[in-house]
């Protein structure tokens, strides 16, 4: 896989997991159907029968049920017993990215954890750019594939719109996928 390709995968699943998709995102989003088409085939059918209204308050619904009422996608609460969110240095990815020097700020975000999924992806956006293969690793190893994938697969179920069943299936055979690489002879790039 090639260096831009994990940057601009890593960046479009950071936008994803962020927020509600706006109009102008749905709209790119139907106009890329290779893109629909590697989610999945029912999300590019489903994109292509409904207008975008219809898909816009879809996908907002299921995203705050998802997302946001049932099951927030944020680390330490997943991992912890008590399902408390962590913040500050007393949170694990808060320490990593203190130790890489990458300074997040959460006070302009929406988002109030540094461990939610969409932040992770993005430090990992950051990463691959930096061609910090030993962190992308480490990250990997010591946050994402901890928690992401089993997250992922058993929100999935509960998805209703096929956009986001395929994401969350894309998204864990991507993570899967890239570590492969990073081991590989070749994760070099």
């Amino acid at each position: 896989m090639q260096k831009q390709q994990r940057v601009y995968i890593y960046a479009f699943l950071s936008t994803l997991f962020g927020d509600y998709l706006s109009e102008k995102q749905i709209e790119d989003l139907k106009a890329n159907k290779e893109l629909l088409e590697t989610l999945s085939p029912e999300a590019l059918h489903w994109f292509e029968t409904n207008d975008t209204q219809e898909i816009k308050e879809a996908l907002n619904s299921d995203y705050s049920s998802l997302f946001i009422m049932n099951s927030q996608p944020i680390e330490s609460s997943i991992l912890d017993n008590k399902a408390e969110v962590q913040v500050g240095l007393q949170n694990p990815v808060m320490q990593f990215y203190f130790s890489c020097g990458y300074e997040l700020n959460l006070a302009n975000s929406k988002l109030n954890a540094p461990d939610h999924i969409s932040l992770e992806f993005g430090f990992m956006q950051n990463l691959v750019q930096k061609d910090e293969r030993e962190l992308q690793i480490s990250f990997l190893q010591n946050h994402l594939l901890k928690w992401a994938p089993i997250y992922l697969l058993g929100i999935k179920d509960m998805a209703k719109t096929p956009f986001y069943r395929g994401l969350c299936e894309f998204c864990t055979e991507f993570l899967l996928a890239d570590y492969e690489h990073l081991m590989s002879k070749n994760g070099n790039d």
